[in-house]
């Protein structure tokens, strides 16, 4: 028992944190070697107490030091910025614990937003970008191949001609700066998966509309019917009460077809114009010619015209018209009012 308390007499345990005592063996390989830290020695560095306060305390000075002569470091010809940095380089080979790694985080985010802010300034003191001399350096690189006539500069609008490799010079020159993912593929080969089967549609039955609903539908069909064709009959017949009157006050000036129908305040309500309008060239009530100057006008047909005219083969054209139109009219024939006023400004 006391022989085995003696022999682990050479090595004291650790109290407070403070390094172990070597043992005689190690001492001894380690005096005998190359003079370098073996691993004991290693490990009872990262454990010193003493050397880790003052990796810590010189990270503190750092940023204390970074923060009071911020606007110092901002001027272009202070370096101290790289001094600070390259210190933190030093100090980072011995950071063996947590504490000193969060340290040297803030030091880097302390370095980094002053750096940046630095090089905003110098942007703005005169080292600003010029497009116009990167692109014409990036032209004499691509071996733009300039043309020595004026004349054919001013033809051309070109400078002169690129080589056919020119953009690919330009993607070898930039490849370099980029790092690119591997390609995917198949090991096997590609995979083309097949596209679901349809699905069968199931038609579902309607179901058959009641006695009620049968006799009530085609009711109010007609109804809706009856009602439309009555409001065009009636808005036909007032057009052609214009026409006549219009007609009857001078018989001998011909009536414009686009002055009769075009309403300059309602594009809509021209086009109802000219809807209704044509039930009236339908039914023979009215007639359509063309004046000296190949200009479409309209006028009333007589009753014994009308029932002459019955038998007669009509020829029928499509009017269209649109927004713009519309407007190139009301200005080509100065319109100002509207000849057939709408049912509710009708002076009765």
């Amino acid at each position: 028992m006391d022989k085995r308390r003696g022999g682990n007499d050479d090595e004291s345990p650790r109290q407070n944190g403070a390094p172990a005592v070597r043992r005689k063996g190690d001492q001894q390989q380690s005096d005998g070697g190359d003079g370098g830290l073996g691993p004991a020695d290693l490990h009872d560095e990262d454990n010193d107490p003493g050397l880790r306060r003052e990796i810590r305390s010189k990270y503190r000075d750092l940023i204390n030091s970074v923060q009071q002569n911020r606007e110092d470091m901002l001027s272009p010809s202070n370096n101290r910025l790289t001094e600070v940095l390259e210190e933190a380089n030093k100090l980072f080979k011995d950071v063996r614990q947590a504490r000193e790694a969060a340290l040297d985080a803030q030091l880097l985010v302390v370095a980094t937003d002053l750096g940046k802010e630095k090089a905003s300034q110098l942007f703005a003191e005169g080292t600003a970008f010029d497009p116009s001399a990167f692109a014409e350096h990036l032209l004499s690189f691509m071996g733009l191949n300039r043309l020595e006539d004026g004349e054919d500069e001013q033809q051309n609008g070109a400078d002169g001609y690129l080589p056919q490799d020119a953009w690919h010079r330009v993607a070898r020159r930039a490849e370099c700066c980029f790092r690119t993912a591997p390609s995917f593929h198949y090991m096997m080969g590609s995979f083309h998966a097949e596209p679901p089967p349809p699905k069968q549609r199931i038609e579902r039955q309607r179901k058959a509309p009641g006695k009620e609903a049968k006799r009530i539908m085609p009711t109010q069909l007609k109804k809706m019917e009856g009602s439309h064709q009555e409001a065009t009959e009636k808005e036909v017949e007032r057009i052609l009460g214009y026409l006549k009157s219009y007609y009857q006050d001078d018989p001998t000036s011909p009536i414009s077809y686009y002055e009769f129908v075009i309403n300059p305040d309602s594009f809509s309500r021209t086009v109802e114009n000219i809807f209704h309008t044509s039930f009236l060239v339908r039914d023979g009530l009215a007639r359509m010619y063309l004046d000296d100057d190949k200009l479409p006008c309209i006028a009333p047909v007589e009753e014994g015209e009308v029932e002459a005219g019955g038998t007669q083969s009509r020829k029928q054209c499509i009017v269209s018209i649109s927004p713009k139109t519309w407007k190139e009219l009301i200005d080509a024939f100065d319109i100002r009012d509207t000849m057939i006023h709408p049912p509710s400004t009708q002076n009765e």
